[in-house]
């Protein structure tokens, strides 16, 4: 798949790592829809950029998503790939000083980053069936966001690792559902990564977490994570993987 002519839903793409994947795909002339709960910032990202567009879309509601992807589609004449950002990271541990972990909060993890996250993928993959295959029977390329959490999990993780694991676990299957359509899917992994959410936590923390990392030691910049996420839209061997983009970090207990 060639960039500049992609056309892309990212989920989550009015901050962090979705906004750098918005940035760095439009830099290079694709089409980009950015789904988003964050009305006024996704707003404002899509006025500073070309072929830029916003939705306001939960990506938990099955009618709206739906619209909102066949509109997408529709806007930028079609639709080539989507990359799934769109997710939220809350702790708790199973029994803490006020009891069980609250069942709701594990189920809105569940919901917004491993179910929204499918829900978004099989109705783009829906759309991408309907493109003419290219030179190597490609009709179009999906990139779901794991991460390293998947795999080690820290106290008070077992929601956010849950859902993450999920997306890990589904990406392969996936991947094998849709071969027949020419349709590819991956999965990146990242580590500790400086984005707006991890800023809330101050710069001490912030350090505390960078030394973890054995190299490069400091925090992932959101941009590796876009040029891994276009890497992969360009290269049509990779196919139902999970990448981990961590410095070699394995997170302790």
């Amino acid at each position: 798949m060639e960039i500049s002519t992609a056309k892309v839903i990212v989920t989550g793409g009015a901050s962090g790592l979705g906004e750098a994947c918005v940035r760095h795909l439009a830099g290079q002339g694709a089409q980009v829809t950015i789904f988003d709960l964050e009305a006024a910032r996704g707003s404002s990202v899509a006025g500073e950029l070309s072929g830029v567009r916003f939705a306001e879309v939960d990506v938990t509601e099955d009618a709206a998503t739906a619209n909102a992807v066949a509109e997408a589609a529709e806007a930028m004449g079609g639709l080539t790939a989507a990359i799934n950002c769109a997710g939220v990271a809350t702790g708790a541990k199973t029994v803490g000083r006020d009891g069980p972990h609250p069942l709701d909060r594990f189920q809105r993890m569940i919901d917004i980053n491993l179910v929204g996250a499918f829900n978004v993928l099989r109705l783009a993959a829906a759309e991408m069936a309907r493109n003419t295959p290219n030179d190597d029977g490609e009709r179009g390329v999906i990139v779901n966001t794991a991460s390293v959490a998947a795999f080690e999990g820290q106290k008070g993780q077992a929601a956010y690792a849950a859902s993450k694991a999920g997306v890990a676990g589904m990406s392969l299957p996936v991947a094998r559902d849709l071969a027949s359509l020419g349709i590819r899917c991956c999965a990146i992994a990242p580590g500790i990564f400086h984005t707006p959410m991890l800023e809330g936590l101050g710069q001490d923390i912030m350090d505390s977490l960078a030394a973890d990392v054995i190299f490069p030691k400091r925090l992932g910049r959101p941009e590796e994570f876009a040029r891994l996420a276009a890497f992969i839209l360009t290269c049509p061997y990779l196919n139902g993987e999970t990448i981990r983009l961590d410095g070699a970090l394995r997170m302790p207990a």
